[in-house]
C-alpha cells in the first residue's frame, strides 16, 4: 500500500493571506557578546575607536558599556525574525527597510528581542505573490526600545 499524500510541512512559514493587518508577534531573545562585536566589526572592517577601544567609549564619549554597531542590532532582529519561522519557505524578499531609527544604544551583555505588527498585506500585482509591511520594535531585556524599522516583504501567497 502506498502513501499518495504528502504530510503537511512543518515549520512552513506563513503566506501573506496569514498575516492580516493588527497581526502582531514576539521573538525569542539573544544576547549580545564580545565575540559578536568583535566578529561583526573585524568583517565589516568598522574600525571606529567606539567599537574597538572601551576606554575611548567611556572616558571620552561616556558610554558605560562596549558599544554595539547599530547594524549588529537590525542584524540580530532580522535574524531573530528568521528564526521564528513566519518566512520559512514563504518569504521571497525585502522590498524595503523603511526609517531604520535606532532610539537607543546597544552594549554587550544586552539582550533582545523584535516585537512585530502587521500594517499591511494584500496581494501583489504578480499571482501567488503578496506585500507584507510591517513596524519592528527592537526592545532590550528592560523593555526599552533601541531600534524602529518598517519592512516591506515580497511574501507568497497560499495559490503559490
Amino acid at each position: 500500500m502506498t502513501n499518495t499524500t504528502e504530510p503537511d510541512l512543518l515549520g512552513r512559514g506563513l503566506t501573506w493571506q496569514e498575516m492580516p493587518a493588527g497581526m502582531q508577534f514576539r521573538t525569542s531573545t539573544r544576547t549580545v557578546t564580545e565575540t559578536d562585536l568583535v566578529t561583526f566589526i573585524t568583517w565589516a572592517g568598522i574600525v571606529n575607536p567606539l567599537f574597538t577601544d572601551a576606554r575611548f567609549a567611556q572616558e571620552v564619549e561616556g558610554y558605560a558599556g562596549r558599544l554595539v554597531p547599530g547594524m549588529v542590532t537590525y542584524c540580530f532582529a532580522e535574524g531573530l525574525l528568521a528564526q521564528t519561522g513566519f518566512m520559512r519557505g514563504t518569504g521571497i524578499a525585502i522590498v524595503s527597510t523603511g526609517v531604520l531609527e535606532h532610539t537607543a544604544p546597544v552594549f554587550v551583555g544586552d539582550t533582545l528581542h523584535a516585537v512585530v505588527t502587521v500594517t499591511e498585506s494584500r496581494a501583489s500585482s504578480k499571482p501567488g505573490r503578496g506585500v507584507v509591511a510591517s513596524t519592528v520594535s527592537v526592545r532590550k531585556q528592560d523593555g526599552d526600545e533601541v531600534l524602529t524599522y518598517a519592512p516591506v516583504r515580497l511574501m507568497r501567497g497560499s495559490d503559490a
